[in-house]
Formats: C-alpha cells, structure tokens, sequence
C-alpha cells in the first residue's frame, strides 16, 4: 500500500511580494483576493491541494508589519501561528529586498525546525547578474533554507517547488475531505470579492477602514442571492464609497457580481447596503465578531 503524506505549507512574507499570487498558483483557484495595494490578505487563508496519496494544506497570511492598531496586531499574530504550525515554510522575498518590516520574524524562521524554500519572486523584473547577487546575499542571511528563484505572476519555476514540497511532506493522513478547496465558508469568499473591488477603485484610506458582512446567502437551482454590507468608520466615507446618485456603489456591485458568477459557476444577484460602523477596527469586540481572533 502507497505511504499518504500531508502537511501545513505556510506562505510567509513582506506585504506584497506576491504570496496570494503564489498561493493561487499553487492550489490553481483565486481563493486569494490579489490587488496591487499592500495589506490585502487580513485572514489567514487556507488552500487545499489533494492527490491520490498528498494532501497540502497551503496557508496564505498577511504580510509582515509592524502593528500600529488592534487589526493588525491581529493580522500578526496569523503569521505567529503560520510559523508555529508549519510542516514547510515558504519564506517569500522580492527581487532587491533585504529582510522583513519585523526583524524578530527573521530569526523565527533561522529557528525554525520545519524545512524552509525560500522563493525569490518576481524575477521577470530582473537580470542574471542582479539574481546572482540576490541568491548569494540570501544563502548567506539564511543557510539552512533551499533557495528557487520564481515568478508566480508568469508561472515560472512554481512546478519544481510543488515538486519540492511534495517530497518533504511528512507522512499522515489527510486532514480535510479530499474535494475541499479551503477551509473558509461561501460567504467569506463572498466578501473577499467584494472588498477587492473596493481596495480597486477607492483611494487612500477608505478600502482599510472597511469590513464586508455578508447578511444573507440563498442558492437555489439556477440562482444565489446575496445581501452584503459594507461597513465604514465614518459618514464621510460613506458617501465616497456610494458615490454620486450611487453610481460608484453600483460599479462594486457590479463587478463582484461578474467575478462571484465565475466563482460559483451560477448567476448571482447581489445587493450591497453601506453602514457606518465607528471605530471597528479597534474595538475587540467587533474584531471578534468578523473572525480577527
């Protein structure tokens, strides 16, 4: 009988170099929301990759900051526990970076006891001599890790680390059933979409003092029925996020619907309300409330 091997592969990193890409060229679905903007990923979002004999569990997380509200000390300690838990760790650096935004993660990972790849990404950007010189600076900083230079946006190099996680996956049995994509519900999906569209088209502040809540969720046959509200920390925002005779409000929706259809491959009809919810991000208990426990 075939040995059946499973494991934790926990993505970690600065704030956009590319882990979400990464993630979704790994578990080959958009489960991770990708814009340009830094701090997308706020959850620690789980992809599931089965094989007859493999199952990875491919955790994506935020990227590294130093915290200055109760949000993003929440958003760190995701990445905590990501390295605390990690069968494999994916160390994920940018050609021409030089360490982390929180030094104290760096020697985490040169402590680490589980296996580290770290992968330099976005290498289209580059030339041989600046790779050369970006393999060498990193073999130096951390020895113990296997360096792959990649570009997750072009697919380039990402077969042989898959290749390369599948041999060092400890033996075990599989942790979720095998058709599972993630371990995260519709409805978060659901607002994930939305809130990408919002970190889209809305300027400076507004798309991080948002929240997405998702009221209701119907399917049937043919149709799912969505109901969502953003929330905002202020009235101000609230007219800038419904725009002039709502016309800004209606391009989100919009939008999400068109993505949200090829997500669940079904017609979708969704309506969006916006609240102004003061404050949310420093209040504990509203954190608990949208899963930032």
């Amino acid at each position: 009988m075939s040995v059946h091997k499973s494991g934790f592969v926990n993505i970690i990193g600065n704030p956009n170099v590319g882990k979400s890409t990464l993630m979704n060229a790994l578990v080959g679905e958009r489960l991770s929301i990708i814009t340009s903007k830094a701090q997308t990923t706020r959850h620690r979002i789980l992809g599931i990759v089965s094989g007859e004999d493999f199952q990875m569990v491919i955790s994506d997380t935020p990227g590294i900051i130093k915290p200055a509200y109760a949000l993003q000390e929440s958003m760190m300690d995701f990445v905590k526990t990501a390295l605390d838990d990690a069968d494999i760790l994916l160390y994920m650096v940018e050609i021409g970076e030089k360490g982390l935004k929180d030094e104290r993660f760096l020697e985490k990972i040169r402590k680490s006891t589980a296996p580290v790849l770290l992968l330099i990404n976005k290498i289209d950007t580059t030339d041989q001599e600046q790779l050369e010189l970006q393999v060498a600076y990193w073999k130096e900083l951390l020895p113990e890790a296997e360096i792959f230079p990649i570009s997750a946006l072009e697919n380039f190099n990402i077969q042989p680390v898959f290749d390369r996680i599948l041999e060092l996956l400890p033996e075990g049995p599989a942790f979720f059933d095998k058709d599972q994509l993630t371990d995260k519900p519709e409805r978060f999906f659901v607002s994930e979409v939305i809130r990408e569209k919002i970190l889209k088209h809305y300027k400076k502040e507004i798309p991080y003092s948002v929240e997405i809540e998702v009221e209701s969720f119907e399917e049937g046959e043919d149709l799912i029925r969505i109901g969502a509200v953003i929330m905002v920390e202020r009235d101000s925002q609230k007219g800038i996020i419904i725009g002039h005779k709502g016309s800004a409000l209606k391009r989100v929706g919009s939008e999400a619907r068109k993505d949200l259809e090829i997500f669940f491959d079904k017609k979708v009809f969704i309506e969006l309300f916006v609240k102004v919810n003061k404050n949310w991000r420093s209040d504990a208990r509203q954190l608990r409330r949208f899963g930032y426990n």
